[in-house]
C-alpha cells in the first residue's frame, strides 16, 4: 500500500483507495491540541536537553533571550514532574462539584424545615395551642435595647449648663 505524504488516501496498484492506517506508538498524540509556538518551544527545550544544541543556540532559534529560555526551560522541566505523578483512581472531586452538592443538600434541607414547621404547625391546632407571635429576627442572638431618643446637642448643653453654675450665689448660712 502506498500511503501519501500529506496523509491522504493512498492508490495502491488495483486501484482502490484505502484509509491511512493509524500511527502506533508512545508519540502518536503528541502535541494535540498545543499551539505551535508551544511545540517550537518544547523541541528546542528537548533539543538542549539532549546535548543538540546549546541555550544559546536555543534561544536565538526561538528568538527570546537567553534568561527567558531558561524560564521556560524551567516550566518545561516542572511540567514534566507534574506530569510523572501518579494519578488518582476515580472521579475527583472539583470546586464545581463540591459546591453543587452542598446546593443540593441546602436545597433539601429547606424543604425538611418547611415540612417540619407545617406539621408543627398542624399539631398546635389540633390540641387547640395558640400559636406566638411572630418576633423580629435578633441580630447574633443579642437582644437589642431601646434607645431612648437623646439628640448629642442637648447632651452637651446640659453639660455646659452643669458647669456655668453661677459662682456668686451664696450657699446657705454663708456670709457675703
Amino acid at each position: 500500500m502506498k500511503e501519501a505524504a500529506n496523509g491522504e488516501l493512498a492508490k495502491t496498484t488495483i486501484g482502490k483507495a484505502r484509509p491511512r492506517q493509524r500511527r502506533v506508538g508512545p508519540f502518536q498524540d503528541l502535541g494535540e491540541g498545543a499551539s505551535a509556538t508551544a511545540r517550537q518551544q518544547a523541541a528546542a527545550i528537548l533539543e538542549v536537553l539532549a546535548g543538540v544544541r546549546t541555550p544559546t543556540q536555543a534561544a536565538e532559534a526561538l528568538g527570546v533571550s537567553l534568561p527567558r529560555f531558561y524560564v521556560l526551560e524551567t516550566r518545561a522541566v516542572q511540567g514534566i514532574l507534574l506530569a510523572c505523578e501518579p494519578r488518582r483512581i476515580g472521579r475527583q472531586a472539583t470546586a464545581e462539584s463540591t459546591l453543587a452538592t452542598l446546593q443540593r443538600e441546602c436545597e433539601q434541607l429547606r424543604r425538611e424545615c418547611t415540612r417540619q414547621q407545617a406539621l408543627v404547625r398542624a399539631a398546635q391546632r389540633t390540641i387547640g395551642l395558640t400559636v406566638p407571635a411572630a418576633s423580629k429576627p435578633e441580630k447574633n442572638g443579642k437582644k437589642r435595647r431601646k434607645r431612648r431618643p437623646t439628640a448629642r446637642a442637648l447632651r452637651a448643653v446640659a453639660r455646659l449648663k452643669i458647669e456655668e453654675a453661677p459662682p456668686d450665689v451664696p450657699a446657705a448660712g454663708e456670709v457675703v
